[in-house]
């Protein structure tokens, strides 16, 4: 096609992120006609200026384009709807950008085609580009043709998935099969969960047929790169939006391969943290200068961010008198009202973390689901603000847009800076992850962006309990090494104070297992599963991980649901809290042998061989009725505890030993530990 040039000095002009570049003293302008194709062979069609409403009412959707039994009118984040105005016609490329096409602007991505046997040929979508590769790629292009290329915003992404269109797909509220790549929730590249199933699918573009406006692999392929960073929608009508000024994630657009068809709908929104590279993520590439609408501002801090003292409590070390035993259930700390249905779910609510930062204040974090596989679960936090004792309602903590957050971390060193880690994976599932650290040097009141230290999607990367600094300086952190209910826990070491992360070799028996130092430095961890002679296993590390010998704990072995802890308290001694399976026996006060079943704690004074007073978590009095995990209820007394949960522990700087479950919180001291549990009262 004949283009117009115009004179201009040499100058390049850089505003927001967009990119107007005269080179050789040349400007092409922008192209007019209908379609239109560049110097390396893609091709555009021209979008004109228009209006629409963008996201989705909150009606049922068909049923074929729900996810697993949830999220059945829409996500929480495709809504208020509103009015849209895209105010200057731009071109569109016809199609994702294909390896052939990236690789002139980075030949070295020859070498990742057919990672994991995904795209190798030259006209397949390209991927394992971060959204920094992506924009890299569309400056690279315009110095090339001078002209102004770039990702597309979300809103201009949404107007042209949709052209015209106001259904759930742009071919109406169904897909035709010629869309559905590996339909479904995918564990992919886990060798154990895949077994039998092929789940690597071809991605070559412009195979399916085109939306109205002559656009292809809109609805699947792979996702797509947007300018955006995501925050949640406004009601106002707003003319050539870009989102925030900041934020935590990059949109991402259209669904991908190996994806349920729900997340491949026009109002759908994804993002990612721009580091991120995987197999179901490339980008489409637009024509035309950035548009100039405002940027939304910046949504309210939640609710555990806000008001957080920056003062340290001048009697922070007081508390109850260590001479005397202390215990409390100060309840349930998950306060989520009943029937919430996203982007926080009072059905399912799991994995939590219990840390006490510097000022005094319990921070608790843990995900939210409906489905523990599902695209929509998400971290959440409350807050128990110092001399209180009531937990806030529960608010956003970290959340990758339809991604799964398998799990989540947190730890306050010595230095009161808070550490918070996270494996996420590709899409749905806790299958392979990769894992980010975010910090907070205010108390939590801000956090620093997340940091990718494990990039990789791989198993052996799901951040568990137990972090500490060892006796050499370095942060450990334990991380699950299978997807599945036994096979072991993996340890990862940082010696530069969490930069950079090796994985120490070894397997401790068990899954979520709990790890502490000795005092001649070996390591200690108890573990959910990979049983030894009935009894839960033992594992002992004499190099800092690289090797472990496994042996027979004295308690006995947990199931789904649950998993052990372990933790140095400040006075000296070990504590040890799991649970009591039935026809296990405590030693009271009279020297009286009685059965108990839920939550118990143990106290060692020499480093583990032997564990002194094991007794319930309970306040030793006549049976009362709370709940565990997902409200099921549960009766706490002489002889019965809490039966499940995935607990956490933290001792405060006053002594007082904090302990949850899935949902519930006790507090007592190391002298309560020590203290022999009460002979049961017999009724009257």
């Amino acid at each position: 096609m004949k283009m117009k040039r115009v004179w201009f000095l040499a100058v390049c002009v850089v505003l927001s992120g967009s990119v107007c570049v005269r080179t050789n003293g040349l400007a092409a302008e922008t192209p007019e006609a209908k379609e239109y194709t560049n110097s390396v062979g893609m091709k555009f069609v021209r979008v004109e200026a228009g209006s629409f409403m963008m996201g989705i009412e909150k009606i049922p959707l068909p049923e074929p384009w729900a996810t697993s039994g949830h999220l059945r009118d829409g996500d929480p984040d495709e809504q208020p709807v509103h009015k849209v105005t895209i105010s200057k016609p731009f071109y569109v490329g016809v199609y994702e950008v294909t390896n052939a096409q990236y690789e002139q602007y980075d030949p070295g991505h020859r070498y990742l085609r057919g990672k994991l046997g995904f795209s190798i040929e030259s006209d397949e979508a390209v991927v394992f580009v971060s959204w920094h590769e992506a924009k890299g790629f569309c400056e690279w292009l315009s110095k090339k043709d001078g002209l102004s290329y770039r990702l597309p915003t979300e809103a201009e992404w949404e107007y042209a998935c949709r052209a015209g269109t106001t259904t759930a797909f742009s071919t109406g509220d169904s897909l035709p099969e010629a869309f559905h790549k590996n339909v479904g929730t995918s564990w992919y590249p886990d060798p154990e969960r895949c077994k039998g199933r092929q789940e690597v699918a071809p991605l070559h573009v412009g195979k399916t047929p085109a939306n109205p406006w002559g656009l292809y692999d809109t609805h699947g392929n792979v996702e797509e790169w947007c300018l955006d960073w995501y925050g949640p929608y406004e009601a106002w009508e707003q003319v050539d939006p870009v989102g925030r000024a900041d934020g935590d994630f990059k949109v991402t657009r259209g669904g991908s391969h190996s994806t349920e068809l729900y997340y491949l709908r026009s109002a759908n929104r994804m993002g990612a943290i721009p580091e991120e590279r995987n197999w179901l993520t490339g980008f489409r590439v637009v024509l035309g200068e950035e548009p100039g609408g405002n940027f939304l501002p910046a949504p309210s801090a939640p609710l555990h961010q806000q008001r957080v003292s920056q003062q340290i409590p001048c009697d922070i070390a007081e508390g109850p008198d260590p001479e005397k035993a202390y215990f409390s259930g100060l309840g349930r700390y998950v306060n989520i009202p009943e029937g919430s249905n996203g982007p926080i779910f009072s059905r399912h609510n799991h994995v939590p973390k219990i840390v006490q930062c510097a000022n005094g204040d319990l921070l608790t974090i843990w995900y939210t689901c409906v489905s523990e596989s599902g695209r929509e679960l998400a971290i959440v936090a409350s807050r128990m603000r110092y001399g209180t004792e009531e937990w806030e309602p529960a608010t956003m903590f970290w959340d990758q847009p339809d991604r799964n957050e398998h799990t989540s971390s947190l730890w306050c060193d010595a230095d009161g800076t808070l550490y918070h880690f996270n494996g996420f994976s590709v899409a749905a599932t806790w299958g392979p992850l990769a894992v980010i650290v975010r910090t907070s040097v205010d108390h939590g009141r801000t956090w620093s962006k997340a940091r990718l230290i494990l990039p990789e999607h791989n198993r052996r990367q799901m951040p568990i309990e137990s972090i500490f600094r060892t006796m050499d300086g370095r942060i450990l952190l334990p991380c699950d090494a299978v997807t599945g209910g036994s096979g072991g826990t993996a340890v990862y070491l940082s010696d530069d104070n969490g930069l950079t992360w090796k994985d120490a070799g070894g397997t401790v028996a068990g899954i979520h297992a709990c790890v502490t130092q000795l005092r001649d430095g070996r390591l200690m961890a108890f573990g959910r599963g990979d049983n030894i002679d009935g009894k839960m296993p033992m594992s002992i590390s004499s190099d800092m991980g690289r090797y472990w010998k496994y042996s027979a704990s004295p308690f006995p072995p947990v199931g789904g649901g649950k998993r052990p802890l372990v933790l140095r308290l400040r006075e000296g001694p070990l504590c040890f809290v799991s649970f009591a399976s039935k026809g296990m026996t405590i030693t009271d006060v009279s020297g009286k042998q009685r059965e108990v079943t839920g939550i118990f704690a143990a106290v060692s004074y020499d480093d583990g061989k032997t564990w002194a007073n094991i007794r319930l978590v309970s306040h030793d009095g006549p049976d009362t009725t709370h709940e565990t995990m997902d409200g099921r209820p549960f009766k706490l007394g002489f002889s019965s505890a809490e039966p499940g949960g995935y607990n956490s522990i933290c001792q405060a700087a006053n002594g007082v030993i904090h302990l949850i479950s899935s949902r519930q919180h006790y507090a007592f001291n190391l002298k309560w530990l020590e203290t022999p549990a009460p002979a049961e009262v017999q009724e009257r």
